[in-house]
């Protein structure tokens, strides 16, 4: 054998053998590798190592994001067709979801309007789902009547995606003092860095600055004692955040 490959087949040997004791695999895996050179190394990979690979949450993401730019409507298909033959809220629900996310907002519009009756004609979760459609389809007018109705009628209903919506609606109708007043409670209270951030950006646009700069310092210092999940998860709304400093 070339004494390259001599090398790189002990080299791995060795690293599965490691692998196979600190993992408690099986310990026949280390006769295998250790007798067979490269056929126990494949063997090895074939049988442990792939199908833990293929179930990681990381290589199924990848997957599906391979799959969506192959075959982008995939999911709307399959969601509407479930929604079609099992008829129930919850199926309809997603599908009318999946044509907002796919820019078919009015199409979703009616899905919900469809939905919205009967037992269900105040259920809160799709009246927001409804004002979600009615803003991605730049009627944030028809947003915010919608979230005012679903409060009237769900007046213990907490969502803060809802209230960041409203807020969202209120400032894309004009009410920028209303839309102020909304985006200074969410951010102090909203799981994530998009509401202080957004608040940040519509103070700066009223000639705010000190105001805008005192936000987005707050939410950069909470950001720094955070968990690093927090910080990758948030890492686009910091980095904007960081921008409107300059």
């Amino acid at each position: 054998m070339n004494p390259t490959l001599l090398v790189a087949s002990i080299v791995l040997q060795a690293a599965l053998i490691v692998h196979c004791i600190k993992t408690g695999r099986n310990t026949i895996w280390v006769w295998v590798l250790a007798l067979l050179s490269y056929a126990g190394v494949i063997a090895y990979v074939v049988v442990e190592l792939l199908p833990e690979l293929l179930r990681s949450r990381a290589v199924q993401r990848a997957g599906k994001s391979v799959r969506g730019a192959l075959n982008p409507e995939a999911d709307l298909r399959r969601y509407e067709n479930m929604a079609r033959l099992s008829g129930d809220v919850a199926s309809r629900q997603r599908y009318a979801d999946e044509l907002v996310r796919h820019g078919r907002a009015a199409e979703a519009i009616e899905e919900y309007r469809q939905i919205l009756t009967g037992l269900y004609e105040h259920d809160p979760n799709l009246m927001l789902g409804l004002a979600r459609a009615q803003f991605a389809n730049d009627d944030p007018k028809a947003a915010r009547e919608t979230l005012d109705d679903l409060i009237r009628f769900n007046p213990d209903f907490r969502s803060p995606e809802g209230h960041l919506l409203y807020a969202r609606s209120l400032e894309g109708e004009g009410n920028i003092e209303k839309a102020l007043d909304e985006y200074k409670v969410l951010a102090s209270y909203y799981p994530g860095a998009e509401a202080a951030v957004r608040y940040a950006q519509l103070l700066r646009s009223q000639g705010q600055h000190d105001e805008a700069r005192k936000v987005v310092r707050e939410l950069l210092d909470q950001a720094r004692i955070a968990p690093a999940h927090y910080r990758r998860a948030q890492r686009e709304w910091l980095t904007t955040a960081e921008r409107l400093l300059d």
